[in-house]
């Protein structure tokens, strides 16, 4: 019996060292998969807050709120069960479905950039595709346009994720997609949270009777609003890029490596030009072009989606 006994106790002590190395790999796995997903992440923290600018500062929260909820559905229940679903029975969707959110990513951002350089002609495409709206329906459209973008955004971190465990059981996979998904969101719409209310911290700064305060709260109240605008800008500007470079890479990935190597030939002129940037210089560069890529082929898409906004409209 007492043998039996501590046999038992020796399988569970065993069973809790694997328990607890797996959840250090699951931890190290996680770290290192957000790690590399950083990019994306800055990018959506970027192009966020663009959907609560113009809006009523008493719904801000609200729509973050929403969002940040929808965000977590898109990463937890639809990518996580695709990721594994797709990783395991058919790895080779995997590019053409990124490649398809590029695309939107494209059309969001090249949008945007028709509203700044053609107001006029860019609400007439507004009005084509969803008609005039009341606030509530405004604020509908915004949260479902956020919760899409956040979906290819998430979609592209998952993927990312997804190949930094490839080699990893299912259930370590897993356990860190979940691990990355959460710590993102949590990171991504706290962040966005603080940004977004950062006028309403510097107007009670304001009225505080410490004069530093009030020169901080002041300060706060007056910038706030033009970082929003600059970080909207922002936003578009990193939704061309990541859109862009998932289509560039993508039809690399299918065999087409023409865009890919002239970018790399482009950006690699340009870093020539000084050793101590050469770096920073071919980021830049490899940047702006799949940026200018992404602006080319989202024109392209929204003059397709005016040329089918009546049958759009139609079949709502």
């Amino acid at each position: 019996m007492a043998t039996g006994l501590l046999a038992l106790l020796d399988d569970v002590a065993a069973i809790a060292k694997l328990a607890a190395a797996s959840l250090d790999d699951v931890a190290t796995q996680t770290a290192k998969a957000g790690a590399k997903a950083a990019g994306v992440v800055i990018d959506d923290a970027a192009v966020t807050p663009r959907y609560v600018v113009g809006l009523s500062p008493a719904r801000e929260l609200p729509i973050i709120g929403k969002i940040a909820l929808g965000s977590f559905k898109n990463k937890l229940l639809f990518l996580l069960p695709a990721a594994l679903f797709l990783g395991y029975f058919a790895p080779w969707s995997i590019t053409p479905l990124l490649m398809l959110g590029g695309l939107y990513l494209c059309y969001e951002g090249a949008e945007k950039l028709y509203e700044v350089v053609m107001p006029h002609s860019a609400h007439e495409h507004e009005t084509a595709m969803h008609g005039n709206m009341d606030p509530v329906s405004l604020e509908d459209q915004k949260v479902s346009g956020a919760i899409r973008t956040d979906f290819i955004l998430s979609a592209e971190i998952m993927a990312l994720t997804l190949a930094n465990v490839a080699l990893s059981n299912i259930y370590t996979q897993a356990a860190v997609l979940a691990s990355v998904g959460i710590l993102i969101t949590v990171a991504v719409y706290g962040v966005v949270a603080l940004i977004v209310k950062a006028d309403d911290v510097g107007l009670a700064l304001a009225r505080s009777p410490l004069g530093l305060m009030q020169v901080v709260g002041r300060g706060l109240v007056a910038g706030v609003p033009a970082f929003l605008k600059a970080l909207a800008m922002i936003g578009t500007a990193a939704m061309l890029w990541v859109g862009g470079s998932i289509l560039v890479h993508g039809m690399a990935e299918l065999g087409f490596h023409a865009p890919e190597h002239l970018i790399e030939t482009l950006a690699g002129g340009v870093g020539s030009a000084s050793a101590y940037l050469q770096g920073a210089l071919q980021w830049i560069a490899t940047s702006a072009v799949q940026a200018v890529f992404g602006i080319v082929v989202g024109g392209m898409a929204i003059i397709a989606i005016q040329v089918a906004a009546p049958v759009i409209r139609r079949f709502g």
